[in-house]
């Protein structure tokens, strides 16, 4: 009886102190983010007081300055157009590529494993210097042989960049959930007379949705929150930039102007993106990953 009691005190103390660490985590969380969304409500002389203060009212014209005079309407438009561009390129590689290393064996397939795992341990940043200069090379070639070139400063090339980039941990995450999957669906579609591509769209894809959410979500928030290889590719000043590399413009400009207002409205938007995608597929993600990666 004693050791029982002993064993249920130390449980409910575990439970209390997981509980705890977890609420902490939550409010470290929670409280800079509703800050930010009240300091875009507010007007600028409100932040010249008690800045835990509420806004006196709502005050959009925030959103409508920095949309419209901080161009982040614009940003907003180039980040969708590579991040979907990317997304698409990414999943139109990298579903088929990790559906054939784990469902098939073929001469080289262990060492395109290999190459994929190896992919994972480069951070991109530390390329970034590489990349730039062979799409330079590119550009002076071009130049010589069509008096034009378009490497740099192009939001298609920087999409085929984010989704090669992201190609070792995509193909990683799932084919380890395609090797959890039973082989017995499969036979039934050959027997019936489902060729190999038939069977991998209609049957395996629609069972690994999970996974594919999963991905989506992770490779979006990569892609829509990236600063570095943004910045180096999209170097003019006259180019087109992504979100990131815009608000930080717009937070240089607006510090110096003294309108936190604007700049706190531009950190919204490119926030809020982000939390209504997490809201939307949150109980897909943990499905996925718990499913993915562990067999991989």
């Amino acid at each position: 009886m004693r050791k029982e009691k002993h064993t249920d005190s130390t449980d409910r103390l575990y439970k209390f102190f997981i509980y705890f660490v977890l609420i902490m985590l939550t409010i470290t969380i929670l409280v800079p983010v509703a800050w930010v969304f009240l300091a875009s409500i507010k007007q600028n002389s409100e932040f010249y007081g008690n800045p835990w203060t509420l806004p006196k009212g709502l005050y959009w014209q925030n959103f409508v300055d920095a949309w419209n005079t901080a161009k982040m309407g614009d940003y907003m438009i180039n980040s969708v157009i590579v991040t979907a561009l990317a997304l698409v390129l990414l999943l139109l590689v990298a579903l088929p590529a990790a559906y054939c290393l784990a469902r098939f064996k073929f001469k080289g397939s262990k060492f395109l494993n290999t190459l994929f795992m190896a992919g994972l341990f480069i951070n991109v940043n530390y390329i970034v210097v590489p990349i730039f200069l062979m799409l330079r090379d590119g550009d002076v070639w071009l130049k010589k042989i069509a008096g034009q070139g378009f490497l740099l400063n192009n939001i298609v090339v920087l999409a085929v960049i984010y989704a090669s980039t992201a190609l070792p941990f995509t193909i990683y995450l799932l084919s380890g959930y395609f090797q959890t999957l039973a082989h017995d669906y499969e036979e039934a579609a050959y027997i019936d007379g489902a060729s190999y591509t038939t069977a991998m769209w209609k049957i395996i894809f629609p069972m690994a949705k999970p996974s594919i959410i999963t991905v989506i979500l992770f490779n979006f928030l990569s892609f829509w929150n990236e600063y570095i290889i943004s910045m180096t590719l999209m170097s003019s000043a006259k180019g087109p930039k992504t979100l990131p590399v815009g608000l930080l413009n717009l937070m240089q400009a607006q510090q110096s102007a003294a309108q936190y207002g604007i700049m706190y409205a531009g950190l919204v938007v490119v926030m809020l993106p982000t939390l209504i995608l997490y809201i939307c597929v949150q109980s897909k993600l943990t499905q996925g990953m718990a499913a993915g990666g562990l067999k991989g």
